[in-house]
């Protein structure tokens, strides 16, 4: 029985291999916490942009698909930046185990 892949996750680890969102891979010199702030700066600039254009419909300025659309870019940058925060924690739980 094959697994069905997840294009969500697919493009959620993709997103997380990309520095900031900006489609350029993190530099060889860039640490972990740049990609962190990077990612997490994505992710609120895409809330913003989805809550931007749904106030812009509700004004009757708005398409809908720009909303949808804008709605589920910040869903997944969302999707990406937990994906990281559970990998991350499940990293420190592995620590934690190992004996001294």
């Amino acid at each position: 029985m094959v697994a069905a892949i997840n294009p969500a996750a697919i493009n959620a680890y993709a997103q997380a291999a990309k520095m900031g969102g900006t489609g350029e891979a993190a530099a060889p010199g860039s640490s972990f916490g740049e990609l962190l702030n990077g990612v997490l700066n994505d992710a609120l600039k895409s809330g913003r942009e989805a809550e931007v254009k749904a106030a812009g419909l509700v004004q009757g300025k708005g398409d809908l698909v720009d909303v949808v659309t804008a709605v589920n870019s910040a869903e997944m940058t969302l999707e990406t930046v937990v994906a990281i925060r559970d990998k991350v924690i499940a990293a420190y739980q592995d620590i934690l185990r190992m004996p001294i």
